[in-house]
């Protein structure tokens, strides 16, 4: 009997694991310990490396935080008193409409101001009305498309409807006539294009609320009887922000060149204070004999612009759930 019962417990009769034992609890423990050391996955940490993974995202992500660091650094230096490689607004009429050079490395105006310092300078005008604009935008149509999707009937029929009415207007001629009654200047416009570019991010949320709410986890949460607010705020919100916030990335380069265009009809920031878009303004006259005034702030307004598109456009497809890659 002693012997029957040790063979069935993988022992041996003398009290010794047998070797079919010994292995089965080998394996669990290895078992174990691999589950104990496996890292804890998230869709957002997947989701993040998979969007390490694109080259193309990845090396306009590292362009846009170039970008941020030189518009802080010479905003910073600006407010400072320090310019480089020469003062943005600094005229020398004796060195006027001169060539790339070693001195001046991208020319210089009509005024003989360093084409090089004003474009570094205007880095930090384009990025502030874009993040600024997008950040207004996104609070604005975050908030109207949770209340139009989560209450749904009447309130979300004229909500919406409102939104129809101003996506009918083209946005750009609607912003420039508000700018034209009010006057140029850069927190005006910055104001005007984020309270009148909510639209887009509103139907984008609504959409999202509109298939949230009919989720089981929200309706156990509202039938235990949690509160509208809380709801929206910790079980519906947070899973609607992946596709708005791929919009707002999207959306900088948009403000960009809605603000370069501004600048460049006049409507913009003002001179002397340098942006993209009035460089491109003041060498619009000397388009055929300085052809850099034009080419070399184009230039910087597409590499930006492309920067956050590209790097929109990876984040989407590193949050999509249709086209996560199987791993």
């Amino acid at each position: 009997m002693p012997e029957r019962q040790a063979k069935r417990r993988g022992m041996r009769p003398g009290g010794e694991r047998g070797e079919r034992g010994m292995a089965g609890e080998a394996g669990s423990t290895a078992n174990t310990g691999e589950m104990a050391g496996a890292p804890h996955r998230t869709p957002l940490s997947d989701a993040m490396r998979r969007f390490r993974r694109s080259g193309v995202g990845m090396s306009a992500f590292v362009v846009l935080c170039i970008l941020f660091v030189v518009g802080v650094a010479f905003f910073v230096l600006g407010r400072a008193g320090v310019h480089w490689p020469y003062d943005p607004n600094a005229t020398e009429l004796e060195a006027k409409l001169k060539p790339p050079s070693l001195a001046h490395p991208l020319g210089t105006d009509n005024l003989g101001r360093d084409v090089l310092s004003r474009i570094l300078h205007g880095t930090y005008v384009s990025l502030t009305v874009g993040f600024v604009v997008v950040g207004i935008s996104a609070i604005i149509g975050t908030a109207v498309g949770a209340v139009s999707g989560y209450a749904g009937g009447w309130l979300d029929n004229a909500i919406m409807r409102i939104v129809d009415a101003l996506m009918c207007f083209p946005s750009f001629f609607l912003i420039l006539t508000v700018i034209a009654l009010l006057g140029p200047g850069l927190w005006k416009i910055i104001v005007v294009m984020g309270v009148l570019g909510w639209t887009g991010t509103a139907r984008l949320v609504r959409a999202e609320f509109l298939t949230l709410r009919e989720m089981d986890y929200v309706v156990a949460a509202r039938a235990l009887g949690q509160r509208t607010v809380p709801i929206i705020f910790r079980h519906i919100l947070p899973n609607a922000l992946a596709p708005v916030f791929v919009s707002a990335v999207l959306g900088v380069s948009g403000a960009i060149l809605t603000e370069a265009g501004l600048s460049y009809l006049g409507f913009g920031v003002q001179p002397p204070q340098p942006t993209w878009g009035n460089i491109v303004a003041d060498g619009r006259t000397y388009v055929l004999d300085a052809w850099w005034l034009i080419f070399f702030p184009g230039v910087a307004i597409l590499v930006t612009t492309l920067a956050f598109y590209l790097t929109g456009d990876a984040l989407r497809q590193a949050l999509t759930p249709s086209e996560r890659k199987t791993e």
